[in-house]
This record gives C-alpha cells, sequence and structure tokens, in this order.
C-alpha cells in the first residue's frame, strides 16, 4: 500500500499525482521569499560577532518553532480545508523563516572562535527552547480554538 507523504495529495488518485504542479511550487516559493526575507531582516537587526550568541538565528529558529505549533492546530482543527494553506505558511514562510542549519554553522564558528562551551550551550539550548516553543505553540492555540468553540456552542 502506497501511503502518501502529503495529506493534501491523495497518491492513489492519478489526477491529484499531477497536483504537485507549478500552482503548488509556486505557492511554496512565495512563502519561501517571505520567510527568507523576514530571516535576513531580523539577521541585520541583530548581528553578533564571531564566537558569541547568535541571537537573531536562536530567536528566528524559537520564534519559528512557536509558529509551527500554531499552524499545526490552525490547518488541522481550524482551516483543515484549505489546500494551499499549509505549503506557504508550513513549507514556504516557515521553512525559509527557520535556519537550523545556520544555526550549526554558529556552532562551528564558536567552535573555531575558542568558544567550544558556549557553543555547546547555544547547541543544547536551541533543541530544547524549539521543542518547547513548538508545544507552547501548539497548547496555547489548541487552548484558544477549545475555548472558542465552547464559547460559541450551546
Amino acid at each position: 500500500m502506497l501511503v502518501p507523504t502529503d495529506p493534501d495529495v491523495d497518491l492513489h488518485d492519478p489526477k491529484q499525482r499531477g497536483e504537485l504542479s507549478a500552482a503548488l511550487l509556486a505557492v511554496i516559493a512565495a512563502g519561501g521569499v517571505v520567510g527568507a526575507l523576514a530571516r535576513y531582516g531580523l539577521a541585520h537587526l541583530l548581528p553578533h560577532a564571531p564566537g558569541t550568541w547568535p541571537f537573531a538565528t536562536w530567536l528566528t529558529n524559537v520564534s519559528g518553532c512557536f509558529l509551527i505549533g500554531v499552524l499545526m492546530v490552525l490547518v488541522t482543527e481550524v482551516w483543515p480545508n484549505q489546500r494551499y494553506l499549509r505549503p506557504f505558511f508550513g513549507v514556504g514562510v516557515l521553512g525559509g523563516y527557520t535556519t537550523f542549519s545556520t544555526a550549526m554553522v554558529d556552532v562551528r564558528d564558536m567552535v573555531t572562535e575558542g568558544a567550544p562551551g558556549l557553543a555547546l550551550l547555544y547547541l543544547g539550548g536551541t533543541a530544547v527552547t524549539a521543542l518547547i516553543a513548538t508545544a507552547a505553540g501548539w497548547f496555547g492555540t489548541r487552548a484558544v480554538v477549545v475555548r472558542r468553540r465552547s464559547a460559541v456552542s450551546p
């Protein structure tokens, strides 16, 4: 049995296999531009010297993970039938915004600059705070959604 890797596309339907199309790629690319520009702007707002804590990269990854947690609830519970919402925001915007590869380059640079302890703290701190941020985004958004639904229902 073929299991779809994308819940928006039913790979059993030959018509939908072709939907990994120019339109979908354009939506992802547009989101990627938005996310990359936001990351670039934040990096210029919060520059860091070699061997120091890269706050812009850390803030980008942690805030991006928080937003991923928010998005998970929105695309599954609030707007589940919006075909391009997840590809635009999840793959495009947040994929272009978050930058864990840059975080690893920052770790290497801190070690090279003689700050291996800071590099280790940054490596672990980024992973832990990113996971906490994702959970906070998910749980917080879920609580708001549940509260709004219970306020609307009789």
